[in-house]
């Protein structure tokens, strides 16, 4: 310690500092075989040429990107027109998997709150609780939910009874279906990062706040929120991210009006019949808008560190 109080004051050691690179290689030897590789077949496969009868024959090209974006007729030999209906997928994923992350935090951040200001040996049974659902395989809870909400299921039989409702309410197949879907499958993905950042929080702030007589809101929107920023933006990412490649809520609760792009991914993916050029180049283009969005949360996240230090 006098030493490294000699050297600068500062007593931190690097005792691995030599083997660093030879501890690291297992990760990075992971990472590279199931991240990377992985990545690099996609992108290579989104240049090839679908077959006729299926699979994909060897010459590069842009064939599957053009398909994406433009409309060629029939035959592919016309001028190129906006393709608007693998466009307007990909915006339905957008604003579904924003709407559901928006009903995540709106639905999440008062359940973090109650569960951070409880007594600490009661918060653990707390958490237990919110984590019970992933006990259950996602496909086993999702059909689960189609089965509540269907017109012939508990919910509306419940609403029949107590004559809030004379008919069933149509819920599957439609967009709130998926959001709801979408809403239970990642809940807790929005939960426990503003849990753990309320859990951190100073409630002295807010005791100071109210002394001085703000009123709730207040310090909800000038202390609390700007103090917990990270683990809402985490939540956000948590949310938003593994939405807007979802495909088992879309086909199961939404149907086929209610294509997402993750579904359209896992079709091209089918059968012999699929088109893995076109599945691989909508797959990269995902990747490429989630990279864009995880970036801009990135950069949020560190000016609210930088506001928060």
């Amino acid at each position: 310690m006098a030493a490294g109080a000699a050297s600068g004051g500062s007593t931190r050691s690097d005792t691995y500092k030599e083997a660093r690179t030879f501890l690291l290689m297992p990760a990075w030897l992971v990472l590279a075989f199931f991240v990377l590789a992985p990545i690099c077949i996609m992108l290579v496969y989104s240049f090839l040429t679908k077959e006729f009868r299926g699979g994909v024959i060897w010459e590069f090209s842009l064939g599957a990107y053009d398909q994406f974006f433009c409309n060629r007729g029939l035959f592919g030999d016309e001028p190129c027109q906006v393709e608007w209906t693998y466009i307007g997928i990909f915006w339905r994923s957008i604003w579904q998997a924003a709407a559901a992350t928006l009903l995540s935090l709106l639905i999440g951040f008062p359940t973090a709150y109650f569960i951070a200001t409880r007594p600490e040996r009661v918060r653990p049974l707390w958490v237990f609780l919110i984590t019970i659902p992933y006990w259950v395989n996602l496909l086993i809870r999702t059909v689960s939910m189609k089965f509540m909400i269907r017109d012939q299921g508990p919910l509306n039989d419940f609403l029949l009874w107590t004559g809030i409702i004379d008919d069933p309410l149509r819920i599957v197949n439609t967009n709130f279906a998926v959001q709801l879907g979408l809403f239970y499958s990642y809940l807790p993905f929005m939960v426990l990062p503003i849990y753990a950042a309320v859990e951190r929080y100073n409630f002295a702030l807010s005791e100071a706040a109210a002394d001085l007589y703000a009123s709730k809101w207040v310090t909800l929107r000038r202390i609390l929120l700007p103090a917990v920023k990270p683990g809402v933006i985490a939540g956000c990412i948590l949310v938003f991210v593994p939405s807007l490649g979802s495909f088992l809520a879309p086909d199961l609760l939404g149907g086929a009006k209610n294509f997402m792009i993750g579904s359209l991914i896992e079709e091209q993916f089918k059968g012999n019949a699929g088109n893995w050029p076109f599945g691989a180049a909508a797959s990269m283009i995902l990747l490429t808008l989630v990279l864009i969005i995880l970036l801009i949360f990135a950069r949020q996240q560190g000016k609210a560190e930088k506001e928060g230090g």
